[in-house]
């Protein structure tokens, strides 16, 4: 089914509640290579439930399978038109995690979600749906706002906006401040897939060859953990409660057992960021970008 514009920014889902765990959140931090060395006590915190740390991205997959299909809300206005994106053509374009508290170690979480943006690049280019999902907790308060940019490459041509879409954070030009350098395992895909997303693109090789790669690839979201351990090892001491929110742009896949290395810049409170494989002369994240708690 088509875009409806401008109907879809009307559009939003049913409230889905979910509950979560230490051992959700210790599975996560494994699956973007947390505790690895089983001697590092600063990683560890993050795998063991002693002193348990979490990992402020894995509100990307918390609600994975916990919250049901994501069904239209049934107080929509009378006569608003359901747009339904083409699902075989979807791209995950970009993806913000911005947490007004610490998230702890386990709880209940009611998550809403809207489209706010929807934006025509022409019927044979695609379009850009942004989608936001606000948690909400036990006692009423804002935990977190996930913000997410869909390239849908089948739904251009709807009539919508060509321009008006939140610009990309420009990373700087200088030299980058300093760099580190992550190695992903083999079977690190295997292991994040857990989390809920079971694609079979990241574990079956002839799935993964009938989309036109050599062997399956990680998760866009496993990499986007990884640069946020990035965060925590560099600049928040692995303290995770520094981080107020992460955010980048989904520019090539990673495979397992890639070295990703990634590139960091800091302004103050603002770590610019980008990620790339080196070996095959890739950038798979851009317009990276954490803002610190003051």
């Amino acid at each position: 089914m088509p875009i409806y514009y401008p109907d879809i920014l009307e559009q939003k889902t049913e409230p889905r509640t979910f509950s979560y765990g230490e051992r959700d959140v210790m599975l996560y931090a494994l699956g973007i290579g947390m505790g690895r060395d089983p001697m590092n006590e600063r990683e560890l915190s993050f795998v063991y439930e002693k002193h348990l740390k979490v990992a402020p991205t894995v509100a990307t997959v918390l609600a994975s399978g916990r919250g049901g299909y994501a069904k239209p809300a049934s107080d929509q206005k009378s006569g608003l038109r359901i747009s339904e994106l083409n699902l075989l053509m979807l791209v995950h374009g970009e993806q913000k995690v911005e947490l007004h508290k610490p998230l702890p170690s386990s709880g209940t979480i009611t998550a809403n979600t809207r489209t706010i943006g929807a934006y025509d690049k022409g019927k044979d280019k695609g379009a850009v749906v942004v989608d936001e999902t606000v948690w909400i907790d036990k006692k009423g308060e804002k935990v977190a706002t996930l913000t997410e940019s869909t390239f849908a490459r089948g739904d251009g041509g709807f009539g919508g906006p060509s321009q008006g879409a939140p610009e990309p954070h420009p990373v700087p030009t200088r030299k980058p401040d300093s760099s580190v350098l992550f190695e992903t395992r083999p079977d690190q895909a295997l292991l994040y897939r857990l989390n809920g997303d079971l694609n079979p693109l990241h574990s079956d090789p002839d799935v993964a060859k009938q989309a036109g790669f050599s062997r399956p690839i990680l998760h866009g979201l496993c990499t986007f953990g990884i640069t946020c351990r990035a965060m925590l090892q560099e600049f928040c001491d692995y303290d995770p409660t520094k981080i107020l929110s992460h955010q980048a742009r989904f520019s090539a896949p990673v495979f397992p057992g890639d070295a990703i290395t990634i590139d960091l810049w800091r302004d103050r409170s603002v770590i610019s960021f980008e990620a790339r494989v080196i070996d095959r002369d890739a950038t798979v994240l851009k317009n990276g970008k954490t803002v610190l708690r003051a």
